[in-house]
């Protein structure tokens, strides 16, 4: 319908101005003159008044629609016909409406999730009633803020709206609908049901979620898209968590049997999937090192508590073992589980690092008892512990028995010095071959 009709009169509402455009309609702000109310009129458009076919189902439909009483759906005042113009009169929303919010770029997930399942409370009613919306698209989702302190939503735009038959089509065969957010049984003219509105819904899901439809490009590009193409991954296109892709995907599942049953179980799926903690972080693989240089200090394990059973000393402490140490020996038992004692749980010998792969692991040799540092051994350097105290030991006994000579040798020439006088006034003189010239006098 190109021809503007503000100003004009159709029937006692007054035109006042366009709010919208579409492919099958235009949308007037007009006032009833009878009542003296705004109202929402929309006027369908002549190339669809035309089909007698569909005329009878508006009017049909229409009748059934006025009567639904939801708080989010726009209530139907009025429909008719007038100067041959298919006309519905409805509540006028001071607001906006969801393509306006979402033009931009996407909406954050929890708004958008918020305001689609208003819809979709909507929309289960309908089903239960028998009616298919049949032309779910942003535009007919109304967002207002002025009648609560949150966002309330309605619902628009019935004037497709049937019960249990196949996608609209006038007798030419056009579609009628809205194919960027059609269901691929609608759009081949096959029989509808609830889950045909469901698949409009996670199509506009995905639009709120990413700033896009699902399916862009020409008409038939986006009519081949529903029917045969498997729906992109929002994640490529922006971050969100991971089971919001597999939600999307299996409402718009290309069989109505493999979609969600109820438009709430969708939404209800949705909100999971974004409300899932994050998975664990993986952990990340610590770089295989050698054994460090130099001897190796091993921590020695906290006393342990003796039950009253054990008798006899308690062994002392391990003494801190340092240096490269020997593998034990024999078979080494399997680790068993881990029991807490009267303390806490017991001290666990951190892993050692490995030199590298198929590398034998550094072994420790169970820790020594406690003894004098004099007395210990080890490899290379014993021998010459032992002998400096063996040689000093030699020495001072030695000294000992010089000493004790010294000393017995002094009091023995001390008492023969008279006689040794005595001795030397009577001897002769000795010639030097040693042998006596004179016989010594010996007095009478």
């Amino acid at each position: 319908m190109s021809e503007d009709l503000t100003g004009r009169r159709l029937g006692h509402y007054k035109i006042d101005g366009v709010l919208g455009r579409g492919g099958m309609s235009v949308m007037y702000r007009a006032t009833d003159t009878r009542l003296g109310r705004k109202v929402a009129l929309k006027i369908m458009g002549e190339h669809i008044t035309g089909d007698a076919e569909f005329r009878e189902r508006f009017v049909d439909e229409a009748r059934n629609t006025s009567a639904i009483d939801h708080a989010n759906i726009v209530p139907l005042y009025d429909f008719g016909e007038v100067d041959g113009m298919l006309y519905i009169a409805m509540r006028l929303v001071d607001g906006s409406d969801l393509a306006s919010l979402i033009k931009d770029g996407p909406i954050s997930p929890p708004r958008a999730l918020e305001l689609l399942s208003q819809v979709a409370e909507a929309l289960d009613m309908l089903h239960e009633r028998g009616l298919v919306h049949l032309d779910l698209k942003p535009a007919n989702v109304l967002v207002t803020s002025r009648e609560s302190s949150n966002e309330h939503v309605y619902l628009a735009d019935f004037g497709l709206t049937r019960r249990g038959a196949t996608g609209h089509r006038t007798s030419s065969g056009d579609f009628l609908g809205s194919p960027t957010y059609a269901a691929p049984e609608h759009l081949r003219g096959e029989p509808v049901d609830g889950r045909t509105d469901l698949y409009a819904l996670c199509c506009m899901l995905f639009a709120c979620l990413t700033g896009r439809p699902p399916f862009q490009g020409q008409v038939q590009e986006v009519i081949q898209g529903h029917l045969g193409t498997a729906p992109p991954s929002a994640l490529s296109l922006v971050a969100l968590p991971v089971g919001l892709d597999e939600v999307l995907r299996k409402g718009m599942s290309k069989k109505a049997d493999q979609r969600y049953d109820t438009c709430k179980e969708l939404m209800a799926a949705a909100k999971a999937a974004l409300n899932a903690p994050p998975d664990a972080p993986t952990k990340k693989t610590m770089p295989t090192l050698g054994p460090p240089s130099g001897p190796q200090q091993v921590q020695p394990a906290p006393p342990q508590a003796r039950s009253p059973q054990q008798s006899g000393p308690v062994p002392p402490p391990a003494a801190p073992v340092t240096g490269p140490q020997p593998a034990p020996s024999g078979p080494q038992p399997a680790p068993g589980p881990q029991q807490s004692g009267p303390y806490g749980p017991p001290y666990q010998q951190p892993p050692r690092p490995m030199s590298g792969p198929g590398a034998d692991p550094v072994r420790l040799r169970p820790p020594m008892p406690v003894q004098s540092a004099s007395f210990a051994t080890d490899k290379g350097g014993g021998s010459a512990k032992w002998l400096v105290p063996l040689l000093i030991a030699l020495a001072a006994i030695v000294l000992v028995i010089v000493f004790i000579a010294l000393a017995s040798s002094s009091s023995g020439g001390s008492g023969g010095s008279g006689g040794a006088t005595t001795s030397a006034a009577n001897s002769s003189s000795v010639e030097p071959s040693g042998l006596p010239t004179e016989v010594p006098t010996v007095g009478r």
